[in-house]
């Protein structure tokens, strides 16, 4: 099954309808574009929900090392500055970023772009869709991105201002000057 992208143009839903709308759906994983359309995504299978659960323990427990950061799962809201709101699979962001924003705005879809992202594309994903995605990341403050793709057997490094950097198969990512200290290991992944 393919995610589903709904046209709103005919109405225009607010932060707070929208916030209500995946409040009062919590069984669908609600996205929405920079043009305000509706994305319904299926959920995940349990190969992808297991490697997604592995990604995120691995950078959660380097943070719970070093603690200057919040992690956050796929089930995160973040509203990027183009307007869109979007959940990656998984979020990190400074304590520094994270404290700056108020008790209300951290118990709703955080209005900001994650330091730190990864996306794993799933089945249900195109290449193309997510490609996509990391580029709109990097575009509103990202400052690392990794899409990771294990039915090509590929990751790609999405900073700010470079080149996407395309590795195949890679064993471990390093979280470079973002994530000191941090290398991912992949070789569950492939």
């Amino acid at each position: 099954m393919d995610a589903i992208t709904l046209n709103l143009d005919a109405i225009s839903l607010t932060e707070e309808q929208f916030f209500q709308l995946c409040s009062q759906n919590r069984d669908l994983r609600l996205e929405r574009n920079a043009n305000g359309d509706l994305i319904i995504m299926p959920p995940t299978g349990g190969e992808t929900g297991h490697r997604n659960a592995g990604l995120t323990a691995q950078v959660w427990l380097w943070n719970e090392q070093n603690q200057t950061g919040m992690v956050f799962d796929s089930s995160t809201g973040f509203r990027l500055p183009n307007g869109a709101n979007r959940s990656p699979d998984v979020a990190w962001l400074t304590l520094e970023r994270w404290n700056s924003l108020t008790v209300a705005q951290q118990q709703r879809f955080l209005p900001l772009c994650p330091d730190f992202l990864i996306e794993l594309r799933s089945p249900t994903d195109t290449l193309t869709a997510v490609r996509q995605k990391m580029a709109e990341y990097r575009d509103s403050g990202m400052r690392l991105g990794w899409l990771i793709d294990p039915i090509g057997k590929l990751a790609e490094i999405y900073r700010p201002d470079a080149e996407v950097e395309a590795l195949n198969q890679p064993s471990s990512l390093s979280g470079e000057d973002i994530l000191p200290g941090f290398v991912l290991n992949l070789e569950r992944i492939w």
